[in-house]
């Protein structure tokens, strides 16, 4: 049985909060190329509702903020002490996301999540692999299609997974996203640039387990909790990936704790150096899958302000839930810790 992890938490601190904001993104249809992109990002709105209640439960004022054209007057009249930031798309747009930290910092304004540099890494697949190669941390071998004039033959064997570049939950990722030829990945980035009009990532798919490791900065340490992807289905009845192609059935995964010991401790140790090599703050989520032939985690995928909120469908949540962490308790620490930072007002 894994041991309950207790993450720090300053009492003191957390009765320091006078107003806390919770800023998310405003979700309009029009501002997203498909409907299966707006409806991914439409749960943000009840995911906020959801982590208000859980402030509010923490005795401490919180008020909400969409991430609107009136998102930055709402702030500077108001000054919160701190704001949570749940915002990961503006106008539809995965790498506007890091406009808010920008904002933030400009007007001297305590947030959670991604700093600005890592919130641009982390929103770029090519940027963020690039980074990982240069810090000796593994990541398949892909090939970066900015536009369709590079749309060559990759120079490593298949099997092929085709993803944008941008994007998160998987966006784009279909029950036929791996592929066996050159020639069929090269016609699935044809399709995705025309329907999203994004650059596209062609990565050799590596065909093995499937690891999840989040980083929770406690303020305290690096906090790394690991769990094995457990798939339900093959989407292309052949390999295990997440596909985000609607079927009508329960999730397509579940989380459970690893039991080889020695690669949960490799993959925690890859994840934490990740996490400091990707300029990540406060929590992130990474995803990766092992070769058998050496059972090396290879990372596929990063992100810097994973889903935030109580609900045990969010890797988050439930992984943490898997080593006796709920959320109240995550969000007390993550609270507290910028709480610290606050300092009494001046004496007149």
């Amino acid at each position: 049985m894994t041991p309950k992890t207790k993450l720090n938490v300053d009492e003191k601190a957390l009765s320091k909060l006078k107003l806390v904001a919770v800023a998310y993104s405003y979700v309009d249809r029009e501002q997203f190329a498909t409907e299966a992109a707006y409806e991914a990002e439409k749960e943000v709105e009840e995911r906020a509702q959801q982590v208000i209640q859980a402030i509010s439960d923490l005795k401490v004022e919180v008020k909400a903020y969409p991430a609107d054209e009136h998102f930055l007057t709402d702030v500077l009249i108001d000054r919160p002490d701190l704001v949570v930031n749940l915002v990961d798309t503006l106008r539809g747009v995965d790498r506007l996301c890091s406009a808010v930290p920008g904002v933030l910092e400009y007007a001297n304004i305590p947030y959670t999540g991604c700093r600005l540099t890592g919130m641009v890494v982390g929103n770029n697949r090519h940027l963020c692999k690039e980074m990982l190669e240069h810090y000796h941390i593994p990541t398949p071998r892909y090939k970066f299609i900015k536009d369709l004039r590079s749309n060559t033959a990759p120079d490593f064997e298949p099997p092929y997974i085709v993803k944008l570049n941008e994007g998160g939950g998987g966006m784009g990722i279909d029950d036929k996203a791996v592929k066996e030829t050159a020639a069929a990945a090269q016609k699935r980035v044809e399709a995705l640039h025309d329907e999203y009009g994004l650059p596209v990532l062609v990565e050799q798919f590596i065909d093995g387990p499937e690891l999840a490791g989040i980083v929770f900065d406690d303020g305290a340490a690096h906090q790394v909790f690991v769990a094995q992807k457990c798939f339900r289905r093959k989407p292309d009845g052949k390999h295990d990936f997440t596909s985000q192609q609607p079927n009508g059935q329960p999730a397509s995964y579940r989380f459970e704790l690893m039991e080889d010991d020695k690669l949960c401790q490799t993959a925690s140790e890859l994840c934490a150096r990740a996490f400091d090599a990707l300029r990540f703050s406060d929590y992130a989520k990474f995803d990766m899958r092992v070769d058998a032939r050496d059972n090396t985690p290879y990372f596929i995928d990063a992100n810097p302000n994973t889903a935030f909120g109580p609900a045990k469908g969010l890797p988050l949540t439930e992984i943490l839930s898997l080593y006796g962490v709920e959320f109240p308790e995550i969000l007390a620490s993550l609270l507290s810790k910028h709480a610290r930072s606050i300092r009494p007002p001046k004496e007149v």
